[in-house]
């Protein structure tokens, strides 16, 4: 039983960490409530950090080859259309891509390296113990590990840390897919109370997420409906391209933006987390997928350790600081984003300023993008 993990969760993180235990030797299974592994119509961003442990599982060739490089990042006056500030990227290893893509080239290297995945397996409760244990459909299952990779809505992280609430940040964001040509780079418009990120992604299409500060409340999670009307209201007044954009959606997913704690526990006896299940993060970065694929990689290291009590203290201990300073920034951005008045007009002159050295503000992100989990000695 010590050889073998069972996983909650089939997105990413869950994922990349039955492919990184299956690496080092360990045995793993996932359990998946939805009855297919599949996402929702949304791009990623993956930045060097995230590629590191892709590209150590043997997996960046065919990243490369299903994405498109992010060549800069650009701030844009969205009421204005004017220029603030675009950084280029440094590094190849800035990709854009579909979540579902990613998603597929995980489960296939998955399961070519022997990982049972079960679909359609509600995990209904957890409890640590000696062994871990589940109730599914009823029912008990006891297995040697497991770990949650099952985000926000974690069965497993109450069992390490009971209860705890969620505070609506007051503001409600928007997904949506269209067909579009648009520069390979990461474009932010920016405005009083709202903003619009858009990126393409492959095949001619582009991925949209608009955030908007409002009082009331919408529901968490990404799969409820969102009105395209609403969202062109929401971002009336946007100049060029975004207005263009606007005017040809024709689906799209809202979901109410919430602030989680960090886990105060993030493993226990027989079971840890990763991902949004240990520390949920506002989606202001673009980090959470890269955050979830370095804990992947780092909780696998851990599992393959003799002494595995020491193991998972070493990697909460290790992890816990870098993923509150990047949910720190991420909270940050959110607040910078959506200047207005004197503030904004002060901001925006000191962007264009910075235009004349871009470098010195991609230096802010060092510590984020170019740390690389995957050559830290074996936890």
């Amino acid at each position: 039983m010590r050889n073998y993990v069972s996983i909650v969760g089939a997105g990413i993180g869950g994922l990349t960490h039955a492919i990184a235990l299956a690496h080092r030797g360990i045995h793993s299974e996932i359990l998946e409530r939805a009855p297919q592994i599949a996402e929702v119509g949304a791009g990623v961003q993956i930045s060097p950090n995230g590629m590191a442990v892709l590209r150590a599982l043997g997996l960046g060739d065919a990243l490369e080859k299903a994405s498109i490089e992010s060549r800069a990042v650009h701030l844009t006056d969205g009421l204005t259309g004017r220029s603030l500030i675009r950084m280029p990227m440094k590094s190849r290893d800035y990709r854009l891509v579909h979540r579902a893509t990613l998603i597929a080239i995980l489960e296939g290297a998955a399961r070519d390296a022997g990982v049972t995945i079960r679909p359609g397996t509600r995990v209904e409760s957890a409890q640590d113990g000696t062994a871990a244990t589940f109730v599914i459909d009823g029912g008990t299952e006891e297995t040697g590990f497991a770990v949650g990779a099952d985000g926000i809505n974690s069965v497993l992280r109450p069992a390490l840390n009971g209860t705890d609430r969620a505070e609506f940040t007051g503001q409600v964001a928007w997904r949506a897919t269209i067909a579009a040509d648009a520069p390979p780079e990461a474009q932010i418009f920016v405005g009083p109370g709202r903003h619009l990120v858009a990126y393409p992604l492959s095949e001619g299409r582009l991925n949209l997420v608009a955030v908007e500060e409002r009082a009331d409340w919408a529901e968490e999670g990404w799969h409820v409906e969102g009105d395209p009307d609403a969202l062109r209201r929401a971002f009336a007044g946007f100049a060029s391209p975004v207005a263009d954009w606007l005017r040809i959606v024709e689906t799209c997913h809202l979901w109410g933006l919430y602030v989680h704690p960090v886990a105060r526990v993030w493993h226990g006896r027989s079971m840890a987390l990763l991902g949004d299940a240990a520390h949920p993060t506002l989606p202001f970065l673009g980090q959470g997928a890269n955050l979830a694929l370095e804990d992947a990689w780092c909780l696998a290291a851990a599992l393959s350790r003799d002494d595995r009590d020491a193991a998972l203290a070493d990697y909460h201990a290790s992890r816990a600081p870098r993923v509150a300073r990047a949910i720190a920034m991420a909270n940050s951005n959110a607040r910078n984003y959506h200047l207005s008045g004197a503030i904004k007009a002060a901001a925006h002159a000191g962007l264009k300023l910075a235009n004349l050295a871009p470098g010195i503000m991609l230096k802010r992100f060092d510590w984020l993008y170019g740390h690389d989990v995957t050559a830290e000695p074996s936890m």
